[in-house]
């Protein structure tokens, strides 16, 4: 038999026009408009709790207990199932609440008693066909579907953006009585982050411990970086604020290993300067499936300013305790969007402190020239909702959101946070 996966996805809803990361005005513009440009200022909203839907956990049976559909494990998103014969499947898949960014994340298991290939439906909630499927047979490691068993249905219009999507997908995805994971990206639940925390830990010179709790009591870890505790200049990465963005997270993950690593020039930078990060902002959207927010409901990239959740609030207690001892110099917060672009503070607002960000920028692009980057910086600090504004307004710390495309690639991923790594360390000891 043969099993197909058709995506087909609801119709884009009005409520979801919140950028799928911060977007400031674009004030620093190419000569030539190609490549992602950004998405446009976001709008102030509220971030007290608002309710959460949570999906029912369990195991789908069908064909007389023979096939089989499961949620049952940390990043799972599978919101309903139902059999329509002939080895067809619709599944559903919601979001945490409304209204919501349009990330809409999905992770489930399939399996069968016996060798064949189903055809399988999904039904999205007010969205369309955002991630390319990823599959895997252990839940560890994950490969993009076969580009032969995909099939774009209604392509979209232009090149980025929900509405460039595909309104539906098939998938052909052969199935045996093993679990087969499919997913809109790799899986980066907080155990895995845990255990990539504890083994980069091992060496003598970071520590990790916990800086509070999120909204579901989940332990937010922080690593620290320190090898000279006398250094008071101290760089802050934060990263995975918004559950689906893997690939963000993926470039951090080589940003903090390449400063690690045995190089003269990381040797050399850890004698000054200290680096603490949070590699996972949202432990409980990450665990729970979430398409954008924590389990309060909220995003926490909005909630900068006024604190409403245990996250963000546990990151700003910690700064505003390191902030008597440190000079902060340097602060990133990696995010996914559309394609790669930076999301920095114009130094018409900086000035020269945050002239650095620019020079960054420029490296990066001189040693990467095969993927252009674009800028879109924003001249706008008030309100602070955003990771960036706040570290720079409150901790004076030129920062940046640092985007990675959602389909860029993996091996690309790896060598922009290497890059990006290596050049912000010999800014800041040209300093």
């Amino acid at each position: 038999m043969r099993i197909k996966l058709l995506i087909t996805i609801g119709t884009l809803s009005s409520l979801v026009l919140l950028s799928s990361c911060k977007k400031g005005p674009e004030t620093i513009e190419s000569k030539e408009k190609t490549g992602y440009q950004g998405q446009g200022k976001s709008p102030v909203v509220p971030t007290v709790d608002k309710p959460i839907q949570k999906q029912w956990r369990g195991v789908w049976a069908f064909n007389d207990s023979t096939t089989f559909f499961s949620n049952k494990f940390d990043g799972a998103r599978l919101n309903g199932v139902a059999y329509d014969g002939n080895d067809h499947y619709t599944v559903w898949i919601t979001a945490e609440n409304t209204p919501i960014n349009v990330s809409p994340w999905y992770a489930f298991q399939v399996w069968s008693k016996e060798a064949k290939e189903i055809t399988v439906q999904i039904n999205y909630q007010d969205s369309r066909s955002r991630y390319y499927p990823k599959i895997s047979t252990d839940g560890k490691n994950f490969k993009p579907l076969d580009s032969t068993r995909f099939k774009a249905i209604n392509p979209g219009e232009g090149e980025f953006g929900i509405k460039a999507a595909p309104e539906s997908a098939e998938l052909t995805i052969s199935v045996n009585e093993k679990p087969t994971w499919v997913t809109a990206q790799e899986l980066y639940t907080s155990a895995v982050v845990k255990e990539w925390v504890d083994s980069l830990s091992q060496k003598s010179f970071i520590d990790n411990y916990p800086i509070g709790l999120s909204k579901e009591k989940r332990t937010m870890h922080l690593m620290e970086i320190n090898e000279n505790t006398v250094t008071k200049k101290a760089l802050m990465i934060i990263s995975r604020q918004h559950p689906p963005e893997v690939t963000g997270f993926l470039a951090m993950k080589s940003f903090i290993e390449t400063i690690s690593n045995d190089s003269e020039l990381a040797k050399n930078f850890r004698k000054e300067h200290t680096i603490f990060v949070v590699p996972l902002m949202n432990p409980d959207g990450a665990d729970n499936g979430h398409w954008r927010h924590n389990m309060g409901g909220i995003d926490l990239n909005r909630d900068w300013q006024n604190f409403n959740q245990p996250e963000t609030r546990n990151v700003r207690n910690f700064l505003v305790d390191k902030d008597k001892e440190y000079d902060f110099v340097f602060g990133a917060d990696f995010h996914s969007t559309w394609d790669d672009i930076y999301y920095p503070i114009d130094t018409t607002v900086t000035g020269k402190k945050g002239k650095i960000i620019f020079d960054w920028i420029e490296r990066i692009g001189d040693r990467l020239p095969q993927k252009k980057t674009n800028v879109s910086a924003s001249d706008e600090i008030d309100p602070t909702m955003v990771s960036s504004k706040y570290f720079y307004v409150h901790h004076n710390m030129p920062s940046i959101v640092f985007e990675l495309g959602d389909n860029t690639s993996r091996p690309f991923l790896k060598e922009k946070g290497k890059v990006a790594a290596e050049e912000i360390m010999k800014l800041l000891m040209e300093q």
